[in-house]
């Protein structure tokens, strides 16, 4: 990249993969917007290493990794095919077993956010999660989401809670 503005938006209009231009409000463009607020987020949590064990940040990081993995797919046009492979599935098994890992002695009930300032951004992170999760159901009414990606953003709700513990 050369430089940061190309003006190419400065109509409301963006670009999918591929360079297939549509409107800066299509739920494509506003789900990945929604999955990389997350990103930020996480990007909080994984920074408050004091609060996460190196287990939670090196799988944070990854979850990252990930949702950029997760937006390219999002951004690819109907009918064409993405060469970035999805690794949904073994992150959402490996989310799993750091749930069973952080619950295992707890009892689980609601919580109050805000007990700590760590704590305060895994919620904060989570409730983004959920508004992803909610805008990909929306988008997969329009154009089909994998099933494994909307299990890994569930999957890292429940594993953000965990966390939060």
């Amino acid at each position: 990249m050369k430089q940061i503005y190309t003006k190419t938006g400065d109509t409301g209009q963006t670009s999918l993969r591929g360079g297939v231009r549509v409107p800066k409000d299509d739920i494509r463009i506003e789900v990945n917007g929604q999955i990389d607020h997350l990103n930020a987020l996480l990007g909080i949590v994984r920074a408050n290493e004091n609060r996460c064990c190196s287990d939670a940040v090196a799988l944070i990081q990854s979850v990252q990794r990930e949702l950029m993995v997760i937006m390219s797919h999002i951004a690819t046009p109907d009918g064409e095919e993405n060469p970035k492979p999805l690794h949904t599935d073994q992150l959402t098994t490996d989310m799993e077993q750091a749930i069973d890992r952080l619950t295992a002695d707890r009892t689980l009930a609601f919580v109050i956010p805000g007990d700590t300032l760590p704590s305060a951004f895994i919620h904060l992170a989570r409730t983004q999660c959920r508004t992803v999760e909610r805008r990909l159901w929306a988008l997969h009414r329009q154009h089909a989401v994998s099933p494994t990606v909307l299990t890994f953003f569930n999957r890292l709700s429940d594993y953000l809670f965990a966390l939060s513990l």
